[in-house]
């Protein structure tokens, strides 16, 4: 996903681009239901991500920082094209629901960068402001370990798993999947996805999917030339080749399911994604509200000096 005469190089900083949804979620099944707001609403969710907010500023220090977060569960425009897309996820409580828009609200107190949308996933969010950064000769880390972010992945750009402190750029896709990072949309069209609901053709595995793209290059070469599929050396190539010819549109398809797109409605100015200056006398009134502890509270002093 390079952008033709435009190279990412040292010069600037990495931007670090957060799939937030991921560590909320974490911290709402990690943290003890034990934390309260002033109003006695639950906020276990909001001082777990707050922990982890307050951990990859310290290490990392970014320049460029924006968090992302899903807002798009049932109206993304992957519902509009396959409605049963995301069909077998249950919405969030109401009570993870409020602290979402807390998490939010700590995210923007320390002058980091919230993207968010209706219609455009977090993937998506993050996909458009790597592509403009990219533009800018800056390249990107994203912190999430959602293995739909390796399509993204340019020469220049990591993907990091923050709680495992694992990174890798595109040679780790190729290894983690077993396909080039322009290869990802194609492959879980093929192979489905079924945390996304994304049943792919059937039959076909994640291992003879990478074979196929391996052999084909992409989807559409791939059912362009679905008669050679019989003669390759795979298990079941014929059977295969029949399934493919019957839901070669079901996977292209899919693929608008699956490809991560790169038009939604995030800043393409250079300094966009900019940590702002934090306003001590919001970030104080917050940690009173959320009541959060001492240690918390001189974390986020820090942070915002």
């Amino acid at each position: 996903m390079a952008r033709p005469g435009v190279n990412a190089t040292a010069a600037h900083p990495p931007a670090h681009l957060v799939d937030g949804s991921l560590y909320v979620f974490r911290a709402w099944h990690s943290m003890p239901d034990e934390f309260h707001d002033v109003d006695g609403h639950p906020v276990n969710a909001v001082h777990g991500y707050t922990r982890f907010l307050c951990e990859l500023l310290e290490k990392t220090r970014p320049e460029r920082v924006a968090v992302a977060f899903d807002a798009s569960l049932t109206s993304s425009f992957r519902n509009a094209i396959y409605p049963p897309y995301k069909a077998n996820r249950e919405l969030p409580p109401p009570d993870l629901e409020h602290q979402f828009v807390l998490c939010r609200e700590v995210t923007a107190a320390l002058g980091v960068t919230v993207l968010i949308d209706h219609s455009f996933e977090a993937d998506d969010l993050i996909g458009s402001a790597l592509w403009h950064l990219r533009g800018h000769g800056i390249s990107s880390v994203i912190v999430s370990a959602d293995k739909d972010f390796g399509q993204l992945l340019g020469e220049h750009d990591r993907q990091w798993d923050f709680a495992r402190n694992l990174r890798w750029g595109p040679e780790g896709v190729h290894e983690k999947l077993g396909v080039l990072p322009n290869q990802v949309a194609d492959y879980l069209a093929l192979c489905g996805d079924a945390v996304d609901n994304i049943p792919g053709v059937p039959g076909v595995g994640a291992k003879t999917a990478a074979a196929l793209l391996a052999h084909f290059g992409s989807l559409d070469a791939l059912l362009d030339r679905v008669d050679e599929v019989a003669f390759l050396r795979l298990r079941g190539a014929a059977s295969c080749a029949a399934r493919l010819r019957e839901h070669g549109e079901m996977a292209r398809l899919y693929r608008r399911l699956t490809r991560i797109a790169l038009d939604a409605p995030v800043t393409d100015h250079v300094d966009g994604l900019r940590r702002a200056p934090v306003d001590t006398t919001t970030l104080d009134a917050l940690c009173e509200r959320l009541r959060f502890g001492p240690l918390t509270r001189s974390r986020l002093r820090a942070l915002a000096d």
